[in-house]
């Protein structure tokens, strides 16, 4: 499998324009889709689904560009399916009832239907449920593809009914060898320097379809001479960053670049952030994130940690963009290389927990605030010892409530200023242990 489009040359009537490039390679058969084989090798799902010559119902999820359209295709022919095609952001409750009308007609008649559903994630919970009757009884196979995540996309009921198939972003040898099958069905190949053929695969990313309409536009501008790097960026628009704002894009970037950060990994966490400043994200969702991180996973490990993301918010807020987006790269490079501890974060979550199991208990009476005579009179604030007045300035009283043992929610490491706060907490405990032994 090594082409995501096979060579095809449909006819076209005279004095018409001929039809896409992409679509003049449309593959033909599933031996030339480029960069599934984890789908499409004879043990994978899809492999094994035609070696069993039967078609079942898939969610198609990947990228644009990565053949969802081509594979639906394949599949109705081999399956010898009437083949449907509709986009979920054109089509609304009519059309589907027309095509489940149609695909009961033709079952009657003994021809199966292949549904396939662009963009299905578009369609809303009550318009993907109609689809449900449909295929339990087998009216029609349904294969829906997505760019979101099915997930948080695709209703429960319908997603339990279909299997879910992950599409690889095309990689740079599948891209390779779709150029090479384009420059085969070309006059010529394409005038360019090594470089520049290089830039060319960079600037689809991971897109099928979009090299190859680069590739076309190229050869509709013809020249003699080979493009450098400088006049092929002048001649073609770069891919925008594939990323939706509000979608998996942003949250898997923000993911990635939290976990490298987490990771000590500062170059991965440039890379990241780069990639989401990139892509148009909001700086202040990153800078939200980052200030987050500070808290969660350097905590007290470097006191200054929380200073610097504050601080980089500021400068952000101050200058704005570009200019301010320094800040941001310089924090995150600080968090990245700063000791990292989630201690304070886990003993926030333990305290939490045993407040809300023991959230009753009073405080014990010597903690609890005085400030009439019938409070006191009922002993509030009795027998409370002032620690300035004792040696050590530390008392030893208890300050949980009388019914509850002594709890340790914070266990600092052993790593950056922790080690000191780990010493200063020994400190105590021995002096608390000492008075409790004296007593």
């Amino acid at each position: 499998m090594s082409d995501l489009f096979a060579r095809a040359d449909p006819a076209t009537e005279a004095g018409a324009k001929p039809a896409p490039l992409a679509d003049r390679l449309r593959p033909q058969q599933l031996g030339d889709v480029v960069g599934q084989d984890h789908l499409l090798a004879d043990d994978a799902p899809l492999g094994r689904m035609i070696a069993r010559s039967t078609i079942s119902s898939v969610i198609l999820w990947g990228p644009p560009g990565t053949g969802k359209t081509t594979i639906a295709r394949l599949l109705a022919a081999m399956g010898a399916l009437r083949f449907v095609q509709i986009s979920a952001i054109l089509s609304g409750v009519a059309d589907l009832k027309k095509i489940f009308e149609a695909a009961r007609h033709h079952r009657q008649m003994g021809q199966a239907t292949l549904l396939f559903v662009d963009e299905i994630h578009r369609f809303n919970r009550s318009q993907q449920d109609s689809f449900l009757p449909y295929v339990e009884d087998g009216t029609l196979t349904l294969i829906g593809a997505t760019t979101e995540n099915p997930s948080f996309e695709i209703n429960g009921a319908l997603l339990s009914r279909m299997q879910v198939l992950q599409l690889k972003r095309l990689d740079d040898v599948a891209l390779q060898a779709l150029l090479a099958r384009a420059e085969a069905h070309l006059p010529q190949p394409l005038q360019l320097t090594p470089a520049a053929r290089d830039m060319l695969i960079a600037m689809a990313d991971g897109d099928g379809r979009m090299l190859l309409n680069q590739v076309e536009v190229l050869h509709d501008l013809g020249g003699d001479q080979p493009l450098d790097g400088d006049a092929l960026t002048s001649l073609l628009q770069k891919r925008a960053p594939s990323h939706d704002k509000d979608r998996d894009g942003h949250y898997n970037l923000a993911s990635a670049l939290h976990k490298s950060l987490r990771s000590s990994d500062a170059d991965a966490a440039l890379y990241w952030l780069a990639r989401a400043l990139d892509a148009g994200e909001n700086p202040l969702f990153i800078l939200r994130r980052l200030v987050r991180f500070a808290s969660e996973d350097v905590g007290l490990a470097d006191p200054q940690a929380l200073r610097q993301a504050l601080a980089a918010k500021e400068a952000y807020q101050f200058l704005g963009s570009p200019e301010g987006e320094l800040a941001i790269f310089e924090a995150a490079l600080y968090l990245a290389t700063a000791p990292k501890s989630n201690a304070a974060y886990k003993a926030s979550k333990a305290a939490l927990q045993a407040a809300r199991d023991h959230g009753g208990l009073m405080p014990p009476a010597h903690l609890m605030n005085a400030p009439t005579k019938m409070m006191k009179d009922l002993g509030y604030g009795a027998g409370y010892l002032y620690d300035h007045d004792h040696e050590d300035g530390f008392s030893g009283q208890n300050c949980f409530p009388d019914d509850l043992p002594r709890q340790s929610f914070y266990q600092p490491p052993e790593r950056g200023f922790e080690r000191d706060i780990a010493k200063r907490l020994a400190y105590w405990d021995r002096l608390r242990s000492q008075k409790k032994n004296k007593e």
